[in-house]
């Protein structure tokens, strides 16, 4: 799958469930879960045992059914061992120069977080796809119109302080998609397939509206 295809997937569904889990086991039934209700991009985060274990399962069971993102990614050599595994996107709480250049070099995506104008600018010019506004809590959905205004052409997705209640402000403001992790990913497997499916229709909403 080539990188503007990646791209444009996660964009069209509007939302990456960020999966956080103590163990494989658990990663995997959130994964499947969020799938179930429609969400076909999930990021895997390094903080999780096995990570590259997860992601190589879930690629080899769904093919390019599911975009496998890696998340948490701090430096070029994690994100090499992501894309061994057959991680599709690289996802990071902070940019980071020489994994912007390992993913160029084997045309993946990189989302690295980014919070000021400076971090932004910094990263677009290294070649990011999609600027993770990280972590979205610290100002909400206001902060996207504030950055366009000077960077329009940012492409930005935040991830942390994304909801059920705001998701469909973030996407008005002009984010391309949402990260979402502990307001999607909490209680049974049933819970978060339905969660993933009132995110997935709000954003549909918010979009159309």
């Amino acid at each position: 799958m080539r990188k503007y295809e990646i791209i444009k997937r996660i964009e069209d569904t509007g939302i990456v469930a960020v999966v956080r889990a103590e163990n494989t086991e658990k990663a995997m039934n959130i994964s499947k879960a969020c799938m179930a209700g429609g969400i076909d991009a999930i990021e895997i985060t390094f903080t999780v045992p096995g990570a590259h274990k997860v992601i190589e399962d879930l690629t080899n069971e769904f093919g390019d059914k599911l975009l496998v993102g890696a998340g948490t990614v701090l430096d070029s050599e994690t994100a090499r061992i992501a894309i061994l595994a057959g991680a599709k996107y690289i996802v990071s709480a902070a940019f980071d120069l020489d994994t912007a250049k390992l993913c160029n070099r084997y045309q993946i995506p990189y989302m690295p977080g980014c919070m000021t104008i400076t971090e932004i600018i910094r990263a677009m010019e290294a070649g990011a796809d999609i600027i993770k506004v990280f972590p979205g809590s610290a100002f909400g959905p206001s902060v996207i119109k504030a950055i366009r205004g000077p960077l329009p052409q940012a492409v930005l997705m935040p991830t942390g302080g994304v909801s059920l209640d705001n998701v469909d402000q973030w996407i008005k403001n002009g984010c391309v998609a949402v990260g979402a992790g502990g307001a999607l990913t909490k209680g049974s497997s049933e819970d978060i397939t339905e969660t993933a499916k009132k995110f997935v229709a709000k954003i549909k909403e918010a979009r159309n509206s």
